[in-house]
């Protein structure tokens, strides 16, 4: 156990101009990504061809920068709290666990494998649904902490549950994963999936908790910040790179049918909306405290993306179907979870009401 198991959690600060318009800068990387495609298609090609052991080795360093400081931010120590706030950790484990990438399967299948099928390139239909199932089977690790902040949510259920998660994350993820891809009758290219899971959970999280405690130890939570802020720049930076890459890969595909989209993103708002709904109803149904039920409801609705694009790029390719479902999860990520923040404080009122806490 970590030396900052009791630490208090640091003031999470409101979103910054990079996450506010998280949705602006993915716009500018689709028009970026397609116009550099067209340009330059040789030395797209040159990145795709750089492979070892059938991971592009561009993309695994621009994904590490993406990952790494956000997990640094997590203290592992904080699982010592979850007993506090068990109901509403209790409430967000089932949702993120037990619902979210099932609802999402079920969605992918009904919109995308049936639904808009007609609308959509044949060949990628099941590569769109695998892209969508590896978007709801992690939750966020970062962005939670600027939901809860905004919502006013408590700082130590947060990041006990974070915690939580991210512990679960390690084991469950390649699983579950498999279950459901195997259950859309989509492939499972097993050695791949665990050296993603090796590569892009197992590694980061044990390198991060160590450099964590490596920069606890020797300057305390002032050493840890000023690593964070030359890291987070860098980590923005690679998110935005990788971004390109993929609309460099998928811009012939947009360029023929744009509306695809659009259309991969209502299973996707669906799923966000009755997650982030079921969640804050059973909170209010077990009696849990509005200030967990908040954030319980912003934690069982969002999904953490950069590992579902690194995943998929790592399982279907950078031009694979499955990678832009992910990027869609991206571009919707901000205007819908800041909309559930604004549900969930204007209901504050009728959920006090009925919730009857309990301490």
């Amino acid at each position: 156990m970590t030396a900052d198991v009791h630490r208090e959690p640091a003031p999470r600060p409101a979103m910054g101009l990079f996450e506010r318009y998280l949705s602006v800068w993915v716009v500018l990387c689709i028009v970026a990504g397609i116009a550099l495609g067209s340009v330059a298609p040789g030395l797209f090609r040159a990145i795709a061809a750089a492979e070892l052991a059938q991971v592009n080795l561009p993309v695994a360093v621009l994904i590490w920068l993406m990952i790494v400081p956000m997990l640094l931010k997590i203290d592992l120590g904080a699982l010592g709290r979850v007993r506090e706030h068990w109901r509403g950790v209790g409430v967000t484990l089932f949702i993120n666990w037990a619902v979210k990438p099932f609802s999402m399967a079920l969605l992918g299948s009904l919109f995308i494998g049936h639904l808009f099928a007609p609308l959509l390139p044949q060949d990628q239909i099941p590569s769109y649904i695998a892209g969508l199932i590896l978007l709801a089977a992690a939750p966020c690790t970062a962005m939670v902490f600027v939901w809860s902040n905004l919502c006013e949510g408590e700082p130590h259920y947060t990041l006990s549950q974070v915690a939580l998660n991210d512990l679960i994350m390690v084991f469950a993820f390649a699983p579950l994963v498999g279950l459901l891809l195997g259950v859309a009758s989509i492939a499972v290219p097993w050695g791949t999936l665990l050296l993603s899971v090796l590569l892009y959970i197992v590694i980061p999280v044990a390198a991060a908790q160590l450099w964590r405690r490596g920069l606890l130890a020797s300057g305390g939570e002032g050493a840890l910040n000023r690593t964070l802020g030359v890291l987070q720049p860098l980590s923005l930076l690679a998110l935005l790179t990788t971004l390109v890459l993929l609309f460099g890969f998928q811009g012939e595909a947009i360029l023929a049918q744009p509306l695809v989209i659009l259309l991969l993103a209502v299973p996707i708002l669906i799923q966000v909306y009755f997650n982030a709904g079921l969640a804050y109803w059973l909170s209010r149904r077990f009696g849990v405290a509005w200030c967990v039920a908040a954030p319980a409801a912003l934690i069982g609705a969002s999904n953490f993306f950069e590992l579902a694009v690194a995943a998929a790029i790592s399982l279907f390719g950078l031009g694979s179907g499955a990678a832009l479902a992910t990027v869609v999860g991206v571009l919707v990520e901000v205007p819908v979870m800041l909309s559930v923040v604004r549900i969930v404080k204007r209901t504050r009122g009728w959920y006090e009401r009925g919730a009857a806490a309990r301490p």
